[in-house]
């Protein structure tokens, strides 16, 4: 089973970026865009494993205290960059208490084998990979005035399945944690 862990994301939010997709969807014709109903703040992508190992991964992220906090959603960009937009991204700023929850799933989850992520945290909500042409079309969506979708308070977060499915994959929830 493929699994990752990750914040959920209020329905305002949703319907907020929803309205901003439906605008720039006719810009990037050839895009990929993500379901909205999909969308989700990763914490840690595991990968591959066994339901053995699923049970495992739930005792390390039951063993994580870290107290709740504020998500702002806002702005928007590319990765790798405006020129050469392969990735159309909506940006998530959970002030320092974000990176710590991730490191200390990362933390955990090292704890029992699983490798720890090299490079830095960058949370952010994928909104479309480009298609046969780099995303540039939507550089306008972007500058002044910068989006903003919203802010929630995270309460919990998840273990999720992930299962690649025609157009998209589905994603279920398969246990949630609280943060205190």
């Amino acid at each position: 089973m493929r699994i990752f862990i990750a914040l959920d994301i209020a329905e305002g939010i949703r319907a907020r970026l929803t309205e901003f997709m439906d605008r720039a969807r006719p810009l990037a014709p050839d895009a990929r865009w993500a379901r909205v109903e999909g969308l989700h703040v990763t914490l840690k992508f595991i990968g591959e494993v066994t339901g053995a190992r699923v049970q495992e991964i739930q005792a390390a992220l039951a063993s994580i205290k870290t107290k709740q906090f504020i998500l702002r959603f806002g702005g928007a960009g590319f990765f790798p960059n405006a020129n050469a937009a392969r990735v159309f991204w909506a940006g998530v700023d959970g002030g320092i208490e974000l990176p710590q929850l991730a490191s200390a799933v990362d933390a955990a989850l090292e704890k029992i084998g699983i490798t720890r992520e090299d490079k830095p945290y960058h949370p952010h909500l994928t909104l479309a990979r480009a298609g046969t042409h780099p995303l540039r079309e939507l550089r306008a969506l972007t500058e002044n005035p910068s989006p903003h979708f919203g802010t929630m308070t995270a309460r919990e977060f998840f273990l999720y399945q992930s299962q690649t499915q025609k157009g998209g994959s589905r994603y279920t929830k398969l246990e949630g944690f609280e943060l205190k």
